[in-house]
């Protein structure tokens, strides 16, 4: 709706509009009607780009079949273009580049487009020029898309197989998971099973975000969406964890994906000495949500009872520490950031 309108859709945090930046990453389903007169249901995932939110977007291209490779067309490639294609091209996903912000003086496609092609080495010839500000090149976009990006392959008829590649924490519903299905059909009713724990729960609700939250009866091979199944435990719902049906299971769980080192770390511990069980259980919520940070215990003479805190860079460091002190209405210290040497 009208009321409903802003810019920056996707990105729902107050910190990611405030810096401009992208740190969850969020999906959406659009349903497009191309110029070959057939309509497409595409779904789609937002990823950060810093690198200090690479896990994000490796779990999400695990859920994908291919990719939107978007540079700059006055700055280039850089550092954190590379570490992300390269991700995209080990997990056997398609690439197709798009030059954005074409619509700056300092825009320089011809320049790009062989950048692109000298240093990551993939065809940038058919690479399409956009504005996401200006609206410019969006049904180009969406054209490549449906041409380029192969459709997802799995059988609804198979044992569920579902991959769970986002989870957060609702007071109101319990935990929310994203799931991308695999195989098989996930609905309403239906008794699940979280593979590496055994735990079973049942689905109360499936959906999908286009854009807002949208309940469906059903999800089926190649979909992605969302699982509300009144898990209350934080520590039920892992990412990278396989999802099949209690009754009818299949026969392995997906390889998720690798547990990652954190590379910074710093102690949180609250100013005021009465809030540290609200920390420990703001720390295990946030957590579920980003699982690329840890914590331990640690006290303090001076400080008293805190956290050690491992993060993968000094921006994820301090994404988290707003977060705590923003969402769960903390006032934290933090130590001086360090960094462990071999």
């Amino acid at each position: 709706s009208d009321r409903e309108k802003q810019d920056q859709f996707l990105d729902k945090m107050d910190l990611e509009r405030e810096r401009g930046i992208t740190i969850k990453a969020q999906t959406v389903r659009l349903r497009y009607h191309a110029q070959d007169g057939n309509v497409y249901i595409l779904n789609l995932i937002d990823t950060p780009g810093h690198v200090d939110f690479t896990y994000e977007v490796s779990r999400s291209l695990a859920a994908c079949e291919g990719a939107l490779l978007v540079v700059d067309a006055s700055q280039g490639v850089e550092a954190q273009t590379l570490a992300n294609v390269y991700l995209a091209i080990d997990n056997n996903l398609e690439v197709f580049p798009v030059l954005n912000k074409i619509d700056l003086p300092s825009a320089e496609p011809e320049r790009i487009i062989h950048e692109i092609e000298e240093i990551i080495g993939i065809d940038a010839h058919d690479a399409v020029l956009a504005s996401a500000k200006e609206g410019i090149g969006t049904g180009d976009i969406l054209e490549q898309i449906v041409k380029k990006i192969p459709p997802p392959a799995g059988d609804p008829a198979k044992p569920l197989k579902a991959l769970l590649f986002d989870s957060w924490y609702d007071q109101y519903q319990g935990v929310i998971i994203l799931v991308r299905i695999i195989d098989g059909t996930l609905g309403r009713g239906d008794k699940i099973q979280l593979m590496s724990s055994g735990i079973a729960h049942e689905v109360l609700k499936v959906g999908v975000f286009a854009p807002g939250m949208v309940e469906a009866q059903s999800l089926s091979a190649g979909e992605v969406g969302f699982v509300i199944a009144g898990i209350k435990e934080v520590q039920d719902a892992r990412v990278g964890d396989t999802i099949t049906l209690l009754n009818r299971p299949c026969a392995a769980p997906l390889p998720g994906f690798k547990e990652v080192k954190p590379m910074v770390f710093s102690g949180l511990y609250p100013i005021d000495t009465n809030q540290y069980e609200q920390l420990r259980d703001a720390l295990a919520k946030l957590r579920l949500n980003d699982s690329s940070f840890s914590y331990e215990p640690e006290n303090s003479v001076a400080l008293g009872f805190g956290f050690r805190c491992g993060f993968l860079g000094l921006l994820h460091m301090e994404i988290i520490q707003e977060r705590l002190e923003r969402e769960f209405n903390l006032n934290l210290i933090t130590t001086a950031p360090t960094v462990v040497y071999k």
